[in-house]
């Protein structure tokens, strides 16, 4: 839920009434990380899963190294996206005066 102009989130300063809201989206860092941890993650269950022989195991002791880190990746990667979901990105966006170098001002929510 995006707050409106009107409302103000808990411990934020007040919006000023010329002023909205916006999220970072699907431009949050965490997105990103979140995403290449998870490819990189499916991609070292999949070699865990059907590339493990013999001399795998040799190199290990025994251990799937492919298997538990894909899945500590894909496990951290969910936890990201849902971070990113949970906690989103603030900004304060209002209009700029008439002859500013920059259209609008952008503040972190704090």
């Amino acid at each position: 839920m995006t707050p409106t102009s009107k409302e103000s989130p808990e411990g934020a300063s007040a919006v000023p009434e010329s002023a909205h809201i916006e999220t970072a989206g699907a431009f949050d860092i965490r997105n990103f990380i979140g995403t290449l941890l998870g490819l990189f993650g499916l991609i070292l269950l999949a070699m865990g899963l059907f590339a493990f022989d013999d001399g795998a195991a040799a190199k290990t002791d025994g251990l799937n190294a492919n298997l538990w880190a894909g899945a500590g990746m894909a496990i951290v990667a969910i936890a990201f996206l849902v971070w990113t979901r949970v906690d989103p990105i603030r900004m304060v966006v209002r209009e700029n005066e008439e002859g500013a170098d920059e259209p609008r001002d952008i503040s972190p929510l704090d």
